[in-house]
């Protein structure tokens, strides 16, 4: 007995000693909500896109940590002078991960898919300026436009405008199958997404053989999973109150970014009394945003006035549209003849911003007579019947697609926005074909927003990461919802 435990302790610190030369070669990510499922072209869920943006799914051109476009399986495109045609050069020797090549058919496929009267896809307005997709060749994508649209190729950055291949297109909710540097692994519901490297990619490939992303909705346990190491990586961590812990950690690196997140209380405008205007203002009024930043996230996250954030580009300053100012909310609310005792109802998907924000909006609203039923939702709950029924009064939701002010201008979308003018200078803006001319019609869309108030436009998610400080390679801003981990990796 006394000689095997003696094996057994030299060999343990054969391999502790060894192990200070071993690098690393996996990473394990939190994330605080799991996904509804992991096809991004099927649901509206950002949780989707952050686990397979990049890692698994790539359309014809990407968004990098920076916002900036790249291209992605398309090499190289040019624009026609008439800004109607696009033609894209895509690249060859492109395999999904079940061997099936990428060609202009798959592109074809993918855009006719999006566009299709039956389509699921969430942001199906991206694709509405598209008339036909054509294959002059299999390496080339002609798509051409019914009107110049100046924010099409952004919008194909997108993780909605991500390529699909006909084979694997129904199954890629629960498999999914791309041409990304990591392929799908193994889906543990409740609990963790697990991808591996493609070894077939066509690109740079992963310098991690693998990544599993673990589902930990709770900040506590967050934390704690942080601490004991058993997670990496945090990269939007949901307790920034914690953060002053974890900064005195030599152990862990604490980056504070920005992200294009919008957080707005949602009204429906199709409601009563939100269908009129003084009631929007009187909201909007009776909110301290400032205090609620502060209580959310201990300050971070810049106020915002409109549906619009600093790092957006034309952004307008509107914070002074709607100073926090009870009396005046209170004269709004008789104007409108909403009388003191009314009650509405906020539901509340699972994020922090969320849930505690209810709370807080509550009490402020009660301040102006106001008497407020919150009602916790789960996120699929929140997808079918907010999201997708309109069947709601107002809820509290992170918008975090980047200058995604198409969406009030669309016939249809959850909160009933409907107005002529917005429309027609939305139409205006994407066809504009001159940048100073552009900026302009942005400043007007923001101030338009502003004046109808909508929704009550809160403050911008800040990007809050927490991770080893031997891990590189993690964006440190969230242009967009994702976690690329392709250029992820440990430190020597």
């Amino acid at each position: 007995m006394k000689r095997i435990l003696l094996a057994a302790m030299t060999t343990t610190a054969l391999l502790a000693s060894a192990g200070a030369g071993f690098s690393k070669d996996t990473l394990t990510v939190g994330e605080v909500l799991e996904p509804p499922g992991l096809d991004p072209t099927a649901g509206a869920a950002s949780a989707i896109r952050r686990v397979t943006y990049s890692n698994i799914y790539e359309g014809l051109v990407r968004i990098d940590g920076q916002g900036n476009l790249k291209p992605g399986l398309a090499e190289s495109w040019t624009t026609s002078p008439d800004e109607l045609t696009y033609t894209f050069k895509l690249r060859q020797n492109v395999k999904f991960h079940d061997g099936t090549p990428f060609d202009c058919a798959i592109v074809k496929f993918s855009y006719d898919r999006a566009t299709a009267p039956d389509s699921t896809n969430a942001q199906k307005g991206l694709f509405e300026p598209i008339a036909k997709t054509e294959c002059p060749d299999p390496s080339t994508a002609v798509v051409t436009l019914k009107r110049p649209t100046s924010t099409f190729l952004f919008g194909m950055g997108w993780g909605d405008a991500v390529m699909m291949a006909p084979g694997s297109a129904a199954t890629n909710k629960t498999k999914p199958v791309g041409t990304g540097a990591f392929r799908f692994k193994r889906w543990v519901q409740g609990d963790r997404v697990e991808l591996e490297r493609n070894p077939d990619y066509w690109g740079t490939p992963a310098k991690l053989a693998g990544v599993t992303f673990r589902f930990i909705s709770d900040p506590s346990a967050a934390a704690a999973a942080v601490l004991a190491g058993d997670i990496d990586a945090f990269p939007e961590f949901p307790a920034p109150e914690l953060l002053e812990r974890f900064k005195a950690d030599n152990r862990l690196q604490v980056e504070v970014g920005t992200t294009a997140g919008k957080v707005v209380f949602v009204l429906n405008n199709a409601r009563k009394p939100f269908d009129d205007v003084k009631v929007r203002r009187a909201l909007a009024h009776a909110i301290d945003r400032k205090a609620l930043v502060d209580a959310i996230s201990s300050g971070y996250g810049a106020l915002i006035g409109s549906h619009y954030t600093p790092v957006d580009p034309g952004y307008l300053d509107l914070n002074s549209v709607y100073p926090y100012d009870v009396a005046k909310a209170k004269a709004l609310l008789a104007e409108a003849g909403v009388k003191p005792g009314t009650v509405m109802t906020i539901v509340l998907p699972p994020p922090a911003y969320s849930r505690r924000g209810g709370e807080i909006i509550a009490g402020m609203l009660s301040q102006v007579g106001l008497q407020v039923n919150l009602v916790p939702m789960e996120f699929a709950q929140w997808l079918d019947q907010v999201f997708k029924r309109s069947d709601y009064e107002t809820t509290i939701i992170g918008h975090t697609e980047a200058r995604d002010l198409d969406i009030y201008a669309r016939d249809t979308y959850y909160f009933n926005y409907q107005n002529p003018e917005y429309k027609a200078l939305y139409k205006a803006y994407t066809e504009a074909k001159d940048e100073t001319q552009r900026i302009e019609l942005l400043g007007k869309l923001q101030r338009k927003l502003s004046d109808d108030e909508p929704n009550v436009f809160l403050y911008a998610l800040p990007k809050i990461g927490v991770w080893d400080k031997k891990v590189q390679g993690l964006w440190k801003n969230l242009p967009i919802p994702a976690n690329d981990l392709t250029a992820a990796s440990w430190a020597n």
